[in-house]
């Protein structure tokens, strides 16, 4: 399949150290470039991965609420400030983030997303959206540096961008409600 072949060359370009390193230098890169790139590899290769094992997704993730849950954990994990420091800090925190973005986040968000339905759907769009506000405010209102590999106005550009993205979130969660109104 050719949409699994785009997603393992995406994934082979988005860790050799050249391009790791440059999205990892700029903060706002760091979380909302690499890592939602690596959460698209995994969303690439996932038809390819259930057509090969049919049976193993059918069997754990059946209603698609596993697969979302496992997704909200590992997401959240991610968003810590924390976690974008260890990964910069220790090797094996930035192999975690290059294997359980794609694996952990990706493959199971698209093997899920048809599954959960509509309201599953805007639940997960929901808890997307309140991450992106509640880390907008905290990158922005905190004056201490939470990240050690980041200056202060990094965090503050990275809470803009959130809370941009939040605003584009809510305005696709609104077209979305009033579009399935229209239909119903």
């Amino acid at each position: 399949m050719k949409q699994a072949k785009y997603g393992l060359i995406l994934y082979i370009f988005l860790i050799l150290p050249p391009v790791a390193n440059l999205l990892e230098s700029i903060m706002i890169f760091h979380m909302h470039t690499q890592m939602p790139l690596l959460v698209f590899t995994g969303f690439l290769v996932t038809p390819f991965l259930k057509n090969k094992f049919p049976r193993f997704f059918d069997k754990w993730n059946r209603s698609g609420i596993p697969g979302i849950v496992l997704v909200v954990l590992i997401w959240s994990y991610w968003q810590l400030p924390r976690a974008m420091d260890d990964a910069l800090t220790h090797f094996y925190v930035e192999y975690f983030k290059f294997i359980s973005l794609p694996i952990l986040v990706g493959i199971p968000l698209r093997d899920s997303w048809k599954k959960i339905r509509n309201i599953g759907q805007y639940m997960f769009l929901i808890y997307l959206f309140a991450t992106l506000v509640i880390t907008g405010f905290l990158y922005i209102w905190i004056d201490q540096q939470i990240c050690n590999n980041y200056l202060i106005i990094e965090q503050q550009t990275l809470g803009w961008g959130s809370l941009a993205m939040a605003a584009c979130l809510l305005l696709y969660i609104g077209y979305r409600l009033f579009d399935n109104e229209e239909t119903v």
